[in-house]
């Protein structure tokens, strides 16, 4: 066979030049009869012979051996070693071109031979997405919807191009959401179904195909998906149901795809979505939930739903998962529910429904992401004095909050911890809660926070901290020391990076904290005057004013 095949090498250089139909038409037979025998060891042979230079010359639309052609590259391009000798050979501007063909084999073949030259190869695939491929697999789907071969060439094309964003602004100037809609009605296979889904995927990442993927129908398709298979306990109709669920939700993170389905909340999808909630299964609920979460993302659908008692839902759901509940499931109800605590016109409703209580069943969770939304949902919620007092008075839930603060492993929940106990005091402005964090040990939490990355975060700190210094000193004042909030705070005023409002709110926690006789010393021993009189001068106007009313107040008391 070696023989054979070199023969045949031999032959193909030479009738390649001359090209000589019925020689060059044999000797291509041989070589795919010789790759679907070896493969990898004909691969290597024809890379040695130099044939692969002359394929670009068989490639050409007069050629009337270019499907053999591309199939034998089709073939070598199987082998990763063969991939770069294509590229170099340089058969991927002329296989681009057959892309244009009537010839279905042609097609084809072309399609496979370069899916498989540019197969992993994010460099490669680019190179295709600028050559301006994807319009034409589009119109060829369109086309040749019947064949069922190029179909799948087309979809497994799409699937890979997809992957990378410079393919999406491409992608969304096609009518690709209408040919892979009306693809999707027409299959019942599951295989074939999954084939579009993972092309539907990575396109429904970009807002403006999720649109398009919406108005071409899809959803309807989706909502049809679950209904047939919700019942099922086959393992193909549970991976349909979960992937079809999935990609509604995905759907629904795009603006304005999310609010032509609420259509006002009277739309038919937001109707089915909410029969989702008190399902018996799991992955309905949590698709369920995590829907509601996107359709809370304006005000106006957020009141709308807690109106119409979806808080109620999503709290009974929030019930069937305490013990021994599906975390995934916890973590989307959560999610909407503090996404629907957002408008300050909610807040009361939702406290008034029990929304803390239902929250604080799962403060014994040890799933970060679920105390992660926890904690959010219950900062949300405490904006009222009364909230904030009566939470701020939970010995319970403060201890988990300080535990939480030192949660290093998990910044968002050791973030979402120093803001809520911050939060507390500042809502509530009240002693005892102060006492209950005092005794807590929350103090040095504050304290570390004010020296956040974060502004937001900082301020929030000085400003709970002042509220101490002004109502609570006594109790605080041996906390506020061990955790150096003095040196902090010189550090703050001196460091010109500071934000004005930093600035400003370290003065007045200055100023609170001159009732201690340890803090006071503290306070005059590191010279704070010559940083205070500085800022005298500061372009900021409050920061100027405070200055001069703090530097008075230190001149006063030392």
């Amino acid at each position: 066979m070696a023989d054979n095949l070199s023969d045949t090498l031999k032959k193909l250089k030479i009738t390649a030049v001359d090209k000589t139909e019925d020689s060059l038409e044999g000797c291509l037979d041989c070589l795919l009869q010789a790759l679907a025998q070896n493969n990898t060891e004909t691969s290597e042979k024809i890379q040695a012979s130099g044939i692969l230079q002359l394929f670009a010359s068989l490639l050409t639309p007069q050629s009337s051996c270019k499907a053999k052609v591309a199939n034998i590259i089709a073939e070598v391009a199987k082998n990763e070693f063969m991939r770069i000798p294509c590229v170099d050979a340089g058969l991927i501007s002329p296989l681009v071109q057959l892309l244009n063909s009537k010839d279905q084999e042609v097609l084809l073949q072309t399609g496979r031979a370069l899916g498989n030259i540019c197969y992993d190869s994010h460099s490669l695939q680019a190179q295709l997405i600028n050559m301006g491929v994807i319009p034409t697999l589009v119109k060829l789907l369109g086309i040749h919807c019947q064949n069922a071969a190029l179909t799948e060439m087309c979809l497994v094309a799409f699937g890979n191009l997809a992957e990378l964003e410079s393919s999406k602004e491409q992608f969304a100037s096609t009518n690709i959401a209408e040919e892979l809609v009306k693809l999707f009605k027409k299959q019942i296979e599951h295989d074939k179904r999954e084939m579009i889904f993972e092309v539907l995927a990575p396109l429904a990442e970009n807002d403006a195909i999720k649109l398009q993927l919406v108005e071409a129908g899809l959803v309807e398709c989706l909502l049809e998906i679950v209904q047939q298979k919700v019942d099922s306990d086959k393992e193909d109709d549970i991976t349909e149901l979960k992937t079809g669920s999935d990609l509604m939700v995905l759907l629904l993170l795009g603006d304005e795809s999310m609010q032509k389905l609420f259509e006002g909340g009277k739309g038919s999808v937001f109707q089915r979505v909410l029969s989702w909630i008190p399902s018996n299964n799991h992955q309905l609920q949590l698709a369920g939930a995590l829907a509601i979460a996107n359709f809370a993302r304006n005000d106006g659908n957020c009141i709308h739903m807690v109106d119409n008692g979806i808080v109620e839902k999503l709290m009974d759901l929030l019930d069937r998962h305490v013990e021994d509940g599906n975390v995934t499931v916890q973590h989307a109800a959560l999610s909407a529910l503090r996404n629907l605590a957002i408008p300050v016109i909610n807040k009361a409703k939702m406290l008034s429904a029990g929304v803390t209580e239902a929250v604080l069943k799962f403060l014994k969770s040890e799933m970060p992401p679920v105390q992660f939304k926890l904690l959010g949902t219950l900062r949300m919620l405490i904006d009222a004095q009364e909230a904030a007092e009566q939470l701020g008075k939970n010995v319970k839930l403060v201890e988990r909050l300080v535990e939480w603060c030192e949660a290093k492993d998990h910044a968002g929940v050791m973030g979402e911890s120093n803001r809520l106990l911050s939060a507390l005091i500042r809502h509530s402005k009240s002693k005892d809660v102060i006492k209950t964090i005092v005794q807590s040990g929350g103090i040095k939490h504050l304290v570390t926070m004010a020296t956040s990355e974060h502004v937001i975060m900082q301020n929030e700190a000085l400003v709970a901290l002042a509220l101490i210094a002004a109502l609570e000193l006594g109790t605080a004042e041996k906390d506020l020391e061990s955790a150096k909030l003095v040196q902090i705070l010189h550090r703050l005023l001196a460091d010109e990076r500071s934000a004005p409002e930093i600035k400003y709110n370290s003065m007045v926690l200055i100023c609170a904290l001159m009732g201690s006789e340890c803090l006071h010393k503290e306070v005059q021993d590191l010279a704070f005057l010559d940083v205070v009189s500085k800022l005298r001068s500061h372009e900021n106007k409050s920061v100027a004013q405070q200055a001069s009313l703090t530097e008075q107040r230190l001149t006063v008391e030392s």
